[in-house]
């Protein structure tokens, strides 16, 4: 199979080669502060990123799960996507941000790019009724010739969904799991997955190597690295992954 890596950014961000392409997931780039509107509890980000966006290099494609969350794409990340690298993201994030390379995907919907074939999967951001007040949320699976099949799960809370995903696809050998069990006051329950419920999904997809992203640089992750790691601590499946270093997958 073709060299696949991964070099992490910080939060829900990294920086995936995959068949010959430089791919970022959520792009988050700022500095650390605060975001929000009056009247709401913020959303406060914890620290920057291991990389600043004008020292990434060039980058051929966005993965973007959503993007009305600054913990998913924040001001420098939208940055990025205004130097029109092309995006793939749900059919509202195109809406709403015309004008650049974002490209709209409905479920189960496929995009290619060089030799990579992009399919749209879906996730649910939080419990069941939860779209409604934080928007859609997509996740992905990348194929390529000689390459392993790779799943990026986005803002995605539903064990469910994850099941579906593994049923649709021959293998998936890679499982890029955003896990942080994310909460906000306004809904009781878990935005993204547990670190229980990601050592589920992985078990569900059968996949051989886990990846671990967004479980830090936010306060609003109520779930760390370490209870990650705790979790998946007898499976053997889940790589180290510092911040910064590129590693090979």
């Amino acid at each position: 199979m073709s060299r696949t890596t991964i070099t992490y950014i910080g939060g829900p961000t990294a920086v995936i080669e995959y068949a010959g392409l430089r791919i970022v997931t959520d792009p988050t780039f700022d500095p650390p502060g605060s975001y929000g509107e009056p009247d709401d509890p913020p959303l406060v980000k914890t620290a920057g990123p291991a990389i600043p966006r004008l020292e990434l290099g060039p980058i051929d494609l966005v993965l973007l799960s959503h993007h009305e969350h600054e913990d998913n794409l924040d001001y420098e990340g939208l940055e990025l996507l205004a130097t029109g690298v092309p995006t793939l993201s749900t059919m509202k994030a195109a809406s709403d941000l015309f004008g650049g390379g974002v490209i709209g995907l409905d479920n189960w919907e496929t995009h290619e790019i060089g030799d990579v074939v992009v399919t749209a999967v879906p996730a649910l951001h939080g419990p069941p009724g939860s779209e409604k007040r934080l928007g859609p949320v997509i996740g992905f699976v990348l194929e390529a010739p000689g390459c392993p099949t790779v799943y990026v799960s986005g803002d995605n809370a539903s064990l469910p969904l994850v099941e579906q995903i593994a049923g649709a696809f021959d293998r998936i050998d890679i499982a890029i799991l955003f896990a942080g069990a994310a909460r906000i006051p306004q809904i009781d329950a878990p935005l993204t997955l547990t670190s229980l419920d990601a050592l589920e999904a992985a078990r569900l997809l059968n996949a051989t190597t886990v990846v671990g992203l967004h479980t830090e640089d936010w306060e609003h992750f109520s779930e760390s690295r370490e209870q990650l790691e705790e979790a998946f601590a007898d499976a053997g499946l889940l790589v180290a992954n510092p911040r910064g270093e590129t590693i090979v997958l």
